[in-house]
This record gives C-alpha cells, structure tokens and sequence, in this order.
C-alpha cells in the first residue's frame, strides 16, 4: 500500500488511478457521514452513494488545488461534501420544494461522466452492511454525540475546532471522545473510519 503523500503526488501529476486509490481509503467514513447526514425523508432525493459519486467528480476536478502542506486529505475531501450537501439541502429548500421538475422520482444530483470505478466503489459500501450498523449506531447517539463523531471521528476536525463550534471547553470535548471510543471499542464498531483526532 503506498503512502498517502506519494499517492497525492502521483494523482496531482494527473494519474486518476493513484487518485481513485487514495479516495478509495476515504470513502468509507464519507458513505457513513453522508448515511447520517441524510434524514430518511430525504432519500427519494439524495442517495449517499450519490454523493459519493459526486464527491468524487468534485474532487477530482479541483485536485490539483489540493496542498497537502496546508491540510489533510480527510479534511479537504469532507470540505468537498460539506459543499455538495449545501447544494443539495439548499435545493430542498427552494420554492419548489427541491424536485427536479416537480418529479418527487427524480434525484438532485444528476451525475454524468462517473468513472467506473468511482460508481464501483459507491455500489461496494451500498452494500456493505458494517457500514449501515455503524451509520444506524452514530444516528442513536444524542445530538451532541452524534455530533462529535461526525465532526472529530468522521470529518477529522480538531477537538479544539469543535469545541468551537459545539460551545464546549475543548477537555470536554476530550472526556467525551474519550467515552465515545470507549463505547466504539465495546461494540467492536468501525473504529477504523475515524481520523486521528488531537
């Protein structure tokens, strides 16, 4: 397995194969981020292998933007979903209720020119079931909970990041994650999908 640094070399240098790779190792946390963030209402318009799938269009487009001196890879891609969730929940919220040509069957995000193996790796974690228990897990949290696991475990922020946008003293946040991992680590949940949160 190559190093992340020296795939993001090789991915900016224009190889998709190297860049499919490193998004690959990505994925999963962003399929179960986009499995909370998207209420059950809100299926028949947004799918989380679409976004996925988007993010990864996104993403590969603007890769060339990405320095990793100046963030993780982690943290830029969900910065990318963040933007695409935006989108899309902004849509839901338009005059017309966000249905593409008032067909409630339609999708908000029309993806054309997916790479296969972008659309193979969505359809791989739409039928992992690990994934949906885990997603199912962080959605019974409360708020606060779930909250932490998506911002410091799934989208990698620093504790001090969201102890900001929690209102919270950052050692509170610690003595929480600290319990959350706890009660991961108990269930032999899908710890490996978090960041390295500090």
């Amino acid at each position: 397995m190559s190093d992340t640094p020296d795939l993001v070399l090789s991915a900016q240098s224009g190889d998709g194969a190297r860049f499919t790779e490193l998004y690959e190792r990505i994925a999963p946390a962003l399929y179960t981020w986009a499995e909370v963030r998207i209420r059950p209402e809100l299926r028949t318009f947004v799918d989380p292998q679409d976004v996925v799938q988007e993010v990864w269009l996104r993403a590969w487009k603007a890769f060339r933007g990405f320095d990793p001196q100046s963030q993780s890879f982690r943290y830029w891609i969900f910065r990318v979903a963040k933007n695409v969730m935006l989108e899309v929940f902004r849509e839901l919220r338009s005059p017309d209720g966000g249905v593409p040509g008032g067909d409630p069957s339609k999708r908000l995000l029309v993806l054309r020119d997916v790479p296969d193996s972008a659309t193979a790796i969505s359809r791989r974690l739409a039928r992992d079931e690990r994934l949906k228990l885990f997603a199912g897990w962080i959605a019974s949290l409360d708020e606060d909970e779930r909250m932490l696991v998506v911002h410091l475990g799934l989208e990698g922020m620093t504790q001090q990041e969201v102890a900001e946008r929690l209102s919270l003293s950052r050692d509170a946040v610690a003595k929480r994650w600290q319990r959350l991992l706890a009660r991961v680590a108990e269930q032999g949940a899908m710890r490996e999908l978090f960041a390295e949160a500090g």
